[in-house]
């Protein structure tokens, strides 16, 4: 048996022999990759940006906010542009990478004004498509979908400014906060609703109209990845489905494939497995299942536990 004290040493070896056999989940070069941390931080100063008054400062007034709103600009501007730099400028010098980061960084910033606009729509859809909510400030300050759908929103306009992996990193913090998984990739238009939103998953290369509403585990997947003659995935093309305008999708649906498009004003039923288009207007639901329900004689259950418990 061996020593206590030979124990660290043996597995420190170990582990790093199995470093060099695995160097595909290491990062032992010189290479500074982006903070997860600080990316973190990055998204709420974003989004006291977007929200403010609902995060982190809450004294804001008509006396004050512009002197906090240039301040944190100032600040993220720079923060961002670190992070960025980080994941790299492939082709550029050292200085022109700089100066892109900065532009990449500068670019996201500019376009909080217009992202306000959306997020405005979101928020009211919200309001409106749940009588639970009680006020627009309701929704902000407590549902997760809204958090999922700002946090998306910064992401994709990063993505579409050219910045990798930072804009997956920032949607993986939401779908680990919320368990709402929406790629920075996906095409989403204004007054985007997601109700109650646990298991919610929209792919890459979704493309979402206006106004439109998912429940609680809804999937807008791929049908299959096509694979090339040596049987890798052929990446690009459109995988996942397009929903027009209006359209309602109910709890724990699945709707896949590219191909598949969802027309407008269409509802797509609770449980339903849809991989073909629908007409605009569509309903499209399972049919009913039949339940069997039998009394039960005095005492019967008295003893009963259940199927399972909580």
């Amino acid at each position: 048996m061996e020593s206590r004290d030979s124990f660290p040493e043996d597995l420190t070896k170990a582990l790093v022999a199995s470093y060099g056999r695995h160097s595909r989940t290491c990062n032992l070069g010189n290479e500074i990759i982006p903070s997860r941390d600080a990316i973190a931080a990055i998204v709420e100063d974003l989004l006291e940006l977007l929200f403010p008054g609902f995060h982190r400062r809450q004294n804001l007034n008509s006396g004050n906010i512009r002197y906090h709103v240039g301040d944190l600009l100032d600040d993220l501007r720079v923060r961002l542009a670190e992070q960025i730099s980080r994941v790299g400028q492939p082709g550029r010098t050292p200085s022109e990478s700089k100066d892109r980061s900065m532009e990449q960084a500068l670019g996201l910033l500019e376009r909080l004004p217009a992202l306000r606009e959306v997020l405005e729509a979101d928020v009211l859809a919200a309001y409106e498509g749940d009588p639970a909510a009680h006020s627009c400030q309701e929704v902000v300050f407590c549902y997760p979908g809204l958090h999922a759908v700002a946090v998306y929103r910064l992401a994709h306009e990063l993505l579409l400014l050219g910045v990798p992996v930072i804009p997956r990193m920032m949607t993986e913090l939401a779908h680990g906060q919320t368990g709402i998984d929406l790629h920075p990739g996906a095409r989403i238009g204004p007054g985007f609703f997601i109700d109650h939103g646990t298991g919610v998953v929209v792919g890459g290369t979704c493309v979402i109209g206006n106004r439109v509403k998912l429940y609680q585990g809804v999937t807008l997947g791929a049908l299959s990845f096509p694979r090339d003659s040596n049987g890798n995935i052929i990446r690009g093309r459109k995988r996942h489905p397009t929903l027009e305008d209006d359209v309602v999708v109910y709890a724990n649906a699945t709707i896949l494939g590219g191909e598949t498009v969802v027309g407008h004003h269409s509802v797509i039923g609770s449980s339903v497995w849809l991989t073909q288009s629908v007409a605009p207007h569509s309903m499209v639901m399972m049919d009913k299942p039949s339940l069997r329900i039998r009394g039960a004689s005095k005492g019967e259950f008295d003893n009963f536990s259940g199927f399972y418990q909580i």
